[in-house]
């Protein structure tokens, strides 16, 4: 599937992956009979029309996707994007990866690519629309969406960060807490929660600057960057 070349630089051979998806602008040289066409990325979910939240958060979802292109043909491409790291993330069945859009680099074509909530609670409880309204506030506050891109089946997918990445093990006694800002993936069953403690404070930009944190349980990886910067 995608092997490294250094740590800013994957290559793939296009045919026997069967097809390569990656964001607009990483293809940078390819050898072979290579085609490439935009990729058709899945829409909003149902039930995200009307008005208010529900609008707002459909918005959200659509955006969720960078603009993708879809390799195919025989040959072999190298893939890499304004120099940041690279880490291959080679994938079992029965195991997903949730990643941020603007940090998937690309994927073999087979996987299958869905949108899903982050989850969010804390201060204020429960879901519903206040959960919503929470979780919109919290992904403009940290960077963090309040949607992620989730993929799943078997293939490989490849991850950007900047400063390079910390692998960290999910599956203990506590929780993996991350600051959303530095948050790259999940790999495996794991299950992220967005807790806030909102306040007013907060929300002008004079709270302690702590106030979201993304909570990993369950058996797998984070992927974690060091670096809080957005790509």
């Amino acid at each position: 599937m995608f092997e490294k070349v250094n740590g800013k630089v994957v290559k793939v051979d296009v045919g026997m992956a069967g097809g390569v998806v990656a964001r607009n602008g990483a293809m940078l040289f390819y050898t072979g009979d290579i085609s490439f066409a935009p990729h058709q990325v899945p829409g909003a979910a149902p039930g995200m029309g009307g008005g208010g939240i529900m609008r707002m958060a459909g918005r959200m979802m659509a955006g969720e996707h960078e603009r993708t292109m879809l390799a195919s043909g025989n040959g072999e491409v190298h893939y890499g994007f304004a120099g940041l790291e690279v880490q291959v993330v080679q994938m079992q069945p029965g195991a997903v990866l949730r990643v941020e859009a603007s940090r998937l680099l690309a994927n073999t074509a087979a996987l299958q690519s869905s949108i899903v909530s982050v989850m969010s609670s804390g201060a204020g409880g429960g879901g519903g629309l206040m959960g919503a309204l929470r979780g919109a506030a919290s992904g403009a506050l940290t960077g963090q969406g309040m949607f992620t891109t989730q993929l799943s089946g078997q293939g490989a997918a490849v991850l950007l960060a900047h400063g390079g990445f910390l692998e960290l093990p999910v599956g203990g006694q506590n929780p993996i807490v991350v600051d959303p800002q530095a948050f790259v993936a999940a790999y495996g069953n794991v299950q992220t929660e967005l807790k806030t403690a909102l306040s007013w404070r907060d929300a002008v930009g004079r709270g302690s600057g702590e106030a979201m944190q993304l909570h990993c349980v369950g058996q797998g990886v984070v992927y974690v960057q060091a670096s809080e910067e957005k790509l």
